[in-house]
């Protein structure tokens, strides 16, 4: 674990006031110049946090409030959103090349909202044909949108009995493959309500969407799988652990440990953006072996993420977030963005700031 270098006093405000502080390693500003791509993440319950380069050459940091925001997929000019029972479609409104007088280039707002019941909503992604598909967790299935119903079920792993209401076995992570459905993590391969509370330190497992073969167990707490680069990527959070999936022994590869419960995942060039969570005695993140592997390591669990170069196993950039915030659940790239920044549905902005096109085909 890198030792923090730099500070950003980054003073930021959430509704209850607290303020937090933004640390990151000295050379995270060069990496997303060089790799020409900005950042997003959420931090439940309630922030969606934009990350970019300023045009004097500083760390960017957006934040907008959001009513529990989990998951995040990303098109070419949009952001989906999932939060406490809606998913939320943004969209940039700056044409391409069109920079704002205070350096952003892209703005985000808010466009598109379904409004889906509480459904546990967890990843997010957006399939070939540009449909939204999400893991809902209440009801353990894949679903998609509908505009007259609460979602519509696609899938549901073998193990499970129906599509029904009741956190059952967890389902939370989904990885496409080739714009289709391919993986999923669940917590535990169990039918009854709340049942993979018990299985939390070793019962996780990966299931095949297309066969419905479970391909790999024994895993804890597994999130965020993702395909890059013909492998199958995942954190197996309960461990700290960030690795692939060796398909021919049907094991999980951890390839370096990081101070944290890891959950969130995306891929730039030939590396990882891998966040990271602080477990809370007595919360279901902790007593797992994660605890035991903190002690090894002389670490406490930090909250934000780490880049860590694929070919090497090394974490090179990190952000962390210190103060009363303790979760992160996704990240994700923007890929060819410099200093995004969103509206946001608290202040006044959303209602003053009109577009529209003057000149209509």
């Amino acid at each position: 674990m890198l030792i923090p270098e730099q500070s950003l006093p980054q003073e930021l405000e959430i509704p209850d006031q607290t303020q937090f502080e933004v640390k990151a390693s000295r050379n995270l500003v060069q990496w997303l110049r060089e790799q020409k791509v900005s950042l997003a993440f959420t931090t439940p319950p309630l922030k969606l946090f934009l990350i970019g380069v300023k045009t004097d050459n500083r760390l960017s940091i957006f934040e907008r409030t959001f009513n529990r925001c989990l998951g995040i997929a990303t098109t070419q000019n949009s952001l989906y959103l999932s939060t406490r029972y809606e998913i939320w479609k943004l969209e940039n409104v700056l044409p391409q090349g069109q920079i704002m007088n205070d350096g952003y280039d892209k703005q985000y707002v808010p466009r598109i909202v379904y409004r889906t019941g509480f459904l546990g909503i967890h990843d997010v992604a957006v399939d070939n044909s540009g449909r939204v598909i999400f893991v809902n967790t209440r009801f353990g299935c894949l679903a998609t949108l509908s505009e007259r119903y609460s979602f519509i079920p696609l899938w549901h792993p073998p193990f499970l009995s129906g599509i029904r209401p009741g956190d059952r076995c967890h389902l939370n992570g989904l990885a496409m493959k080739d714009g289709s459905p391919a993986y999923v993590t669940s917590v535990s391969q169990t039918d009854e309500f709340d049942g993979w509370r018990q299985h939390r330190a070793n019962g996780g497992c990966i299931v095949d969407v297309k066969t419905n073969d479970v391909i790999v167990t024994g895993l804890s707490m597994p999130h965020s799988p993702r395909w890059y680069q013909d492998r199958l990527w995942l954190t197996n959070s309960g461990t700290g652990e960030f690795g692939y999936v060796n398909f021919a022994t049907g094991r999980f590869e951890p390839i370096v440990f990081a101070p944290g419960f890891l959950r969130g995942l995306c891929f730039v060039g030939d590396y990882a953006v891998v966040g990271s969570s602080k477990p809370r005695h007595g919360d279901i993140y902790s007593g797992l072996a994660l605890d035991d592997a903190l002690k090894k390591h002389g670490e406490a669990p930090r909250l934000g993420f780490f880049i860590i170069n694929l070919r090497t196993g090394e974490i090179e950039n990190w952000l962390l977030l210190e103060g009363n915030l303790r979760e992160l659940y996704d990240v994700v790239a923007l890929p060819l963005v410099r200093q995004p920044m969103a509206l946001g549905l608290i202040s006044e902005e959303i209602q003053n700031q009109i577009w529209f096109n003057p000149f209509p085909s």
